[in-house]
């Protein structure tokens, strides 16, 4: 077979399972491009585990009208424009890949407005824009994940294992970003909400909420044991100690015979010392 360039669809699919395992791969580079683009509240709504529906809503930067088709692109990025901006990315995406390589597996849908646009504006994956309703910030559609690459879609794991996958992801992105909202919903069911942090009591209740009443539990029972504490374990070892004669001026005023025996493993235990010549013997033994 002769060597030749591939389809632009084809590199784009290739470079998808690279950037797309499952549901949740999709809404970790969603959420991070919200991130990115200094969101305060992002929604997270997903049908089916995710493979129905992912749909992304936040109320960031936006993107402007001419610039919204190259978002799908590969390769085309606001965040970085030189390698002196690679080495010092402090940005949670810059390759430029995550859309174009979800647009290749997937049923994509961007809506974006700017602050400065007089209306919004909506791009599909097959490049068709069109004017849209839709509030300062960005929205982004994934539907039918894996339609056309039956096989990847056959490695889906059941619903529930998929949304569980969506909710771990979501909840990692909760503890690392205490100043966003987040909402999450499955199915048309609100599943988690955590609210902007904006101080150190704010962020307590926040991890306390994404960590559950386990952690809480946990956390007390450290608490309990610490120094100064009184556990049964610890007052049972401390009496056991306290039992245990530990110097040798107790065993010093001890009868001889006692302290020979216990350098002697062959002698036999005797509650007293007898002064019979059999008991001398065996203690000088």
């Amino acid at each position: 077979m002769p060597i030749r360039a591939l389809p632009e669809t084809l590199v784009n699919q290739i470079a998808a399972g690279e950037v797309v395992e499952r549901p949740a791969s999709v809404v970790k580079e969603l959420v991070e491009n919200s991130l990115d683009a200094g969101a305060h509240r992002v929604e997270i709504e997903v049908e089916q585990g995710g493979a129905r529906l992912i749909r992304v809503r936040d109320d960031g930067a936006g993107i402007p009208a001419d610039e919204l088709p190259l978002a799908l692109e590969r390769h085309a990025t606001s965040k970085i424009a030189s390698l002196d901006d690679l080495e010092h990315v402090a940005s949670l995406g810059f390759r430029g890949e995550a859309l174009p390589s979800i647009a290749s597996v997937a049923r994509l849908r961007l809506v974006s407005a700017s602050a400065d646009a007089d209306h919004a504006t909506a791009v599909e994956a097959d490049g068709t824009v069109a004017p849209a309703a839709h509030p300062r910030g960005t929205t982004v559609e994934v539907r039918d994940l894996f339609h056309n690459t039956p096989a990847r879609r056959r490695f889906l794991r059941t619903e529930r294992t998929e949304f569980g996958h969506v909710e771990r992801m979501v909840r990692r992105l909760a503890l690392g970003h205490f100043g966003v909202e987040l909402r999450l919903a499955h199915n048309g069911r609100g599943v988690a909400h955590w609210p902007r942090a904006t101080g150190s009591a704010d962020a307590q209740r926040r991890v306390a909420a994404v960590l559950g009443e386990a952690s809480s539990s946990t956390r007390c029972a450290s608490s309990r044991t610490g120094p100064g504490s009184t556990s049964p374990a610890g007052s049972r070892s401390r009496r056991s100690r306290a039992r245990r004669p530990t110097s040798r001026s107790s065993t010093s005023t001890a009868a001889p015979c006692a302290t020979a025996w216990s350098r002697m493993p062959c002698a036999r235990p005797t509650p007293t010392c007898s002064t019979t010549a059999a008991t001398r013997r065996s203690c000088s033994t």
